[in-house]
């Protein structure tokens, strides 16, 4: 996929990004550095400039300033570095990784006077919006699968992936909806002087910027983390279904720790659950897409996702 930005870092003090996808309006990596920033959340990169354009015809976000974390490992190379040779080094930093990932969000959803960050409560609209979309991208996903062997575990299954998907729907209230960081995965964090570090707030690129910067739930974010360290085991032929358990209940734990104070999750650890499932399911659907397109050899990695989660149901 075209890289949606270039960067240059200025005498290891500053990393300066240029947006190539314009959209009309505040980018929305700008305006979330500026809110955490505004708000005291300490781990992320201090925002230090931005330009734009404002004019005919139209305004937008060209660019951003922050501060450049030397000798950081991104979160992706240090997780296939510690895989390889000691899986537990990195279980050990997946607690911390919790707390932050817990912390942006409690952070994000504590300004109930600012328009653009204050919270709102889930109606049905948004489990149906939610609901149509993966059924758009299942329909995208399996109604020409190539006949090959890597994805034989789930041919023929589109239904079946339908099916749950509408049954793991069927829950009360979501939590409430808020600004999450669009694309959290490994590659998005650093690992610099004993803590993690977030980056990369644009959300995902190929979408419109005004969906990048919709509210939603933040088990989304959370979603993007889980099937983040499957890849990673998977990358690194790592066959060992405990460790990703393990590595899920360390993360999870420590982020509701955090989160459920916030009062942004839904009431009960069950319909968290299905919640969780939803978007894990979403976001393996469109792994699936990806991988067909562009790295056939990965493909693997989200016929297993699917496959677990249909063999899990939604009970």
């Amino acid at each position: 996929m075209e890289q949606s930005n270039s960067s240059l870092v200025l005498d290891e003090r500053l990393i300066v990004k240029v947006y190539r996808r314009l959209g009309a309006g505040v980018n929305p990596e700008l305006e979330m550095l500026q809110f955490l920033g505004a708000h005291g959340f300490a781990n992320v990169p201090e925002l230090g400039g931005w330009w734009g354009y404002t004019g005919s015809p139209t305004s937008a976000t060209l660019g951003t300033v922050q501060r450049f974390v030397a000798g950081a490992d991104d979160g992706w190379s240090l997780a296939l570095a510690e895989l390889r040779e000691r899986p537990g080094a990195f279980l050990d930093r997946l607690e911390r990784l919790g707390e932050v990932v817990g912390g942006m969000h409690a952070t994000l959803a504590r300004d109930s006077e600012d328009p653009a960050f204050a919270p709102e409560e889930a109606g049905p609209e948004a489990l149906s919006l939610l609901a149509a979309t993966i059924d758009d991208e299942i329909d995208q996903a399996f109604t020409h699968l190539p006949d090959v062997e890597s994805i034989a575990p789930i041919a023929g299954c589109g239904d079946a992936v339908r099916d749950l998907a509408r049954s793991l729907a069927e829950i009360g209230s979501t939590g409430r909806l808020i600004r999450g960081h669009g694309d959290l995965h490994l590659g998005q964090m650093l690992w610099a002087d004993g803590d993690w570090m977030i980056v990369d707030f644009e959300g995902e690129p190929a979408r419109a910027l005004h969906e990048r910067r919709r509210k939603r739930s933040p088990l989304r974010d959370v979603a993007g983390m889980l099937r983040s360290f499957a890849y990673a085991a998977r990358a690194v032929d790592l066959d060992d279904e405990l460790f990703e358990e393990r590595a899920r209940e360390v993360f999870l734990g420590a982020y509701l720790d955090v989160a459920q104070g916030a009062g942004i999750l839904p009431g009960s650890v069950e319909t968290t659950n299905r919640l969780l499932q939803i978007f894990e399911l979403e976001k393996a659907v469109y792994e699936l897409r990806y991988e067909l397109a562009h790295r056939p050899d990965w493909v693997r990695i989200p016929v297993a996702g699917i496959e677990r989660l249909l063999e899990r149901g939604a009970g």
